[in-house]
């Protein structure tokens, strides 16, 4: 069996796509699947090309036995709605191209954005294969939830071009209950063409340790309570929020550490300096080795999204990642996520953006010595177990 996987997101860079695709890939090669990956060359959220890179037509590379092509495309840093259409249209055009010349039994093209699956499905079409649409993100919902774009003729034909990747698909995964049921009662898909694989964890790369003292010392964060936020600083993840509640808390013992960039890292570096904050660290991206080192030091890992309905459908991949760290979350993200959260007992959830439930819900977390479980939603939530279901969903 051979899969061709068409992603922009792809490791080494470090967030949430680009890992569920690595690891459902490595998972398929060690099932005895040949894999292609057709990607970008790596430069996320920065806009800026990785060191050992080149922003080349086509270039080559095997990573545990998945055979990654590299193509051109527009590189931009992760803001401007125009550069991030360029940026996602120049990788649906290479992508496609490229994609001509690979030999492959089936074709599997990602989101968020669907340019990609554009090319999927065109790929499809001048192949004569099937083609799997996994969905990661309900694009172009998501758009108008964090005001990147206003309503109008370009929304309506994105969400023209959605409806009909929807139905030209093979079939469809999607990452959550709320994605599924979406698409059936907005789009008229019928139910078992469509397959739930959530996020999970590969729990050896996250196992739990005590706080690193020397990290602490670095930082000076010994003897505080410290929420922390490691992942994207976009429009979505309401960080400026945070900014603010943590102006307002009177515990002198809580300090926000938030590691990451994104489109809004500017505006949210001047916003603390505006307010004066000095229980925020903010730092800039660590290396993927030294994610576990920073969790360690957590009291409480942070979880958060701008209020709107079309997150209540998310499951940030974070929440498993703290999991398996022994880390016990506050999250404001209401829907599915926020259930998974207090279905398992693993934390708390606060209203998105409303600073007393906020409070509250950080206050309760810090005077109760409550005693954690993770163990259950880390057997749930196992991702080669989730990757194994999905290979055999798509070729079934």
């Amino acid at each position: 069996m051979k899969v061709l996987f068409l992603t922009d997101n792809f490791i080494p860079e470090t967030n949430a796509p680009a890992t569920r695709t690595y690891e459902h890939c490595k998972e398929w090669v060690q099932q005895g699947v040949d894999v292609t990956v057709i990607t970008c060359v790596p430069n996320f959220p920065k806009g800026k090309v990785f060191d050992g890179y080149k922003n080349k037509l086509f270039q080559k590379e095997i990573i545990d036995g998945i055979k990654v092509i590299r193509v051109w495309t527009y590189v931009t840093a992760n803001e401007g709605t125009v550069k991030r259409i360029l940026d996602y249209i120049s990788f649906m055009i290479s992508s496609f191209l490229v994609g001509l010349f690979i030999k492959t039994d089936i074709i599997v093209a990602t989101s968020p954005q669907f340019f990609t699956a554009i090319s999927g499905s065109w790929l499809a079409f001048w192949k004569r294969k099937r083609w799997i649409m996994e969905v990661r993100d309900i694009w172009p919902e998501s758009i108008k939830a964090v005001g990147a774009m206003k309503d109008g003729y370009i929304l309506k034909y994105f969400e023209y071009m959605e409806r009909k990747m929807y139905k030209s698909a093979h079939k469809i995964v999607v990452v959550t209950d709320s994605f599924k049921k979406y698409i059936i009662e907005s789009h008229g898909i019928t139910e078992d063409k469509i397959g739930v694989i959530k996020n999970g964890i590969i729990c050896d790369k996250f196992i739990p340790k005590e706080k690193d003292e020397e990290l602490l010392e670095k930082l000076d964060l010994k003897n505080k309570y410290i929420i922390g936020y490691i992942g994207t600083h976009g429009m979505a993840h309401a960080l400026d929020f945070i900014l603010k509640a943590a102006s307002k808390v009177t515990n002198n013992k809580y300090h926000f550490l938030l590691i990451g960039d994104g489109a809004q890292k500017k505006n949210l570096m001047s916003l603390k300096k505006d307010l004066n904050l000095y229980n925020v660290t903010m730092l800039n991206n660590i290396d993927k080795s030294l994610v576990r080192d920073y969790l360690s030091i957590l009291d409480i890992g942070l979880v958060n999204l701008k209020k709107s309905d079309t997150f209540k459908s998310v499951i940030p991949s974070k929440i498993f990642e703290l999991c398996a760290m022994n880390k016990p979350i506050l999250i404001g993200v209401e829907g599915e996520a926020k259930k998974i959260v207090e279905d398992y007992k693993v934390g708390k959830g606060f209203i998105p953006e409303n600073y007393e439930s906020f409070e509250s819900n950080l206050n309760y977390m810090y005077n109760n010595n409550i005693s954690y479980d993770f163990t259950k939603i880390l057997l749930d939530y196992d991702r080669i177990k989730l990757s194994k279901r999905m290979l055999d969903f798509i070729i079934n």
